[in-house]
């Protein structure tokens, strides 16, 4: 839900970055919409209305500012915490769920029907979920115009149009613009095969530190580090990827090399959930800096993010492997796993030569295969089994206490293995791992006991950002 009017208008006068991606300012005199930061004049009271959603002022005729990119700002930190069906649905239609299942893919996998779905959606964000989906193709379009020598036919495919006259027509909608015109107004030119976008974050963002926690993870043949970047092959809704991502002060430039472009959309909502770029760190610093035990770490690290995984099985399979092992050992048992399950890329690209093994690889593998205690490579397997047949699904649309209960009851799964997927996979912001070793050192080193009793008597003070509460403790 959008702030009250005073306090938007407010957030527009002081052109308040904070609120970006919150809610939208549209002017109503000259029929466009911006970023609550954009450099323009402000506009008068008496012109100005506000929208929670760009496709909701784009659904009420307004067009998207060309000075300020309101398309291209942080998403709403307000999905994070919430895990009720319009923030699930939220989560879903930015991965791309809408364009690849249409409306009743994304009204079963949340267990509603179209009807039901669409009345929620306008009632609370303005606009239904073709008109949410379309903004987010119009966005995905922008780039691809304004990045990549693509065909415009090829453009309105990969960004999921269903025609080149719909594609046309949106591109003018949205952004008073042909896509000739943009084209030429365009940003340089990435090498052939590959397209690269920058991702806002909101302030202060540490993005150097997710890469060195990945860093201290990072798997032989699937994920390389180097100097301020990360790169991995990824398996999307279409195919393959690699990709680069490397942090600035403000968000993350990556640069995708997809088998179909159409999987653009999907592998940016995973990136921006692997670095954690539409967390509000104000909220976060406010709500954890009054706690003694967190406060001095708080100052130390203002904006530090929970460091997400793109793939949800991949992490389950992470979180079972790392049971009682060292950071360096789960490395060593993964990248094991990855030689002899993992799924060759068509041409090595630098030391990234396979994707992660598939569900159903791994399901149909021995206990014996895998290089791990008996009891928990059966964990693995049965859990593997699990997903490749559909009875356990790890996506960001998810509902957290069905997947909680459901993880929870396959052999092997303990609550320590639960909460690391859903801090890691699902982005709970409340998830927290009472019974990790290093939460326990971190609190027995500020004099409290580290029990996980005790740890989680001391958590209930910093819901709903435990997560957070719980990777501020990891660096202590």
């Amino acid at each position: 839900m959008i702030p009250d009017f005073d306090q938007c208008y407010r957030a527009v006068e002081s052109r308040d970055a904070r609120f970006d991606g919150w809610f939208y300012t549209a002017v109503r005199s000259t029929g466009i919409y911006c970023r609550p930061s954009c450099p323009a004049r402000t506009p008068f009271r008496r012109n100005v209305e506000f929208f929670p959603t760009a496709a909701a002022a784009q659904r009420a005729g307004y067009r998207a500012c060309k000075r300020c990119r309101p398309d291209a700002s942080p998403g709403s930190p307000e999905w994070d915490p919430r895990g009720d069906v319009v923030a699930r649905a939220m989560r879903l239609v930015a991965d791309g769920v809408v364009d690849r299942e249409g409306v009743s893919g994304l009204a079963r996998r949340l267990n509603y029907s179209e009807r039901q779905l669409h009345r929620l959606l306008v009632a609370e964000l303005g606009a239904g979920p073709l008109a949410l989906a379309r903004a987010q193709r119009a966005q995905t379009a922008r780039v691809l115009i304004e990045t990549t020598d693509l065909r415009f036919a090829d453009v309105a495919f990969a960004a999921g149009f269903a025609s080149i006259r719909q594609f046309n027509d949106t591109v003018r909608e949205v952004f008073a613009a042909t896509p000739r015109e943009m084209r030429a107004r365009g940003t340089k030119r990435t090498e052939p095969g590959s397209v690269t976008v920058r991702l806002a974050a909101r302030t202060p963002f540490r993005g150097d530190e997710v890469i060195e926690f990945l860093a201290a993870r990072a798997v032989a043949g699937i994920e390389e580090v180097g100097v301020g970047t990360y790169r991995r092959s990824l398996t999307l809704p279409h195919g393959p990827a690699v990709i680069a991502l490397a942090p600035g002060p403000d968000g993350v430039i990556g640069t995708f090399r997809l088998a179909d472009l159409r999987d653009l959309t999907a592998a940016v909502a995973r990136v921006r959930r692997l670095f954690d770029l539409d967390a509000d760190p104000v909220a976060v610093t406010e709500a954890l800096g009054r706690d003694p035990v967190l406060a001095p770490l708080v100052a130390r690290r203002p904006g530090l993010r929970v460091p997400g995984q793109p793939d949800g099985f991949e992490q389950l399979v992470r979180a079972v492997v790392g049971q009682q092992v060292s950071v360096a050992g789960a490395r060593t048992v993964l990248g094991r796993l990855v030689e002899r399950f993992g799924k060759p890329l068509d041409a090595p690209d630098g030391s990234l030569t396979a994707r992660f093994p598939e569900a159903a690889v791994l399901a149909a593998a021995e206990p014996g295969d895998l290089p791990m205690p008996g009891a928990r490579a059966r964990g693995l397997i049965g859990a593997a089994r699990a997903v490749a047949d559909g009875d356990l699904v790890i996506d960001p649309g998810v509902d957290r206490a069905e997947l909680r209960a459901r993880m929870l009851a396959l052999p092997g799964i303990g609550p320590w293995t639960v909460e690391y997927v859903m801090l890691r996979s699902i982005g709970d912001p409340d998830a927290f791992l009472a019974g990790d070793l290093g939460v326990r050192r971190a609190l027995e080193a500020r004099g409290l006991d580290g029990s996980p009793r005790a740890a989680e008597a001391h958590a209930e003070a910093w819901r709903p950002w435990r997560a957070y509460a719980n990777t501020y403790l990891w660096t202590e």
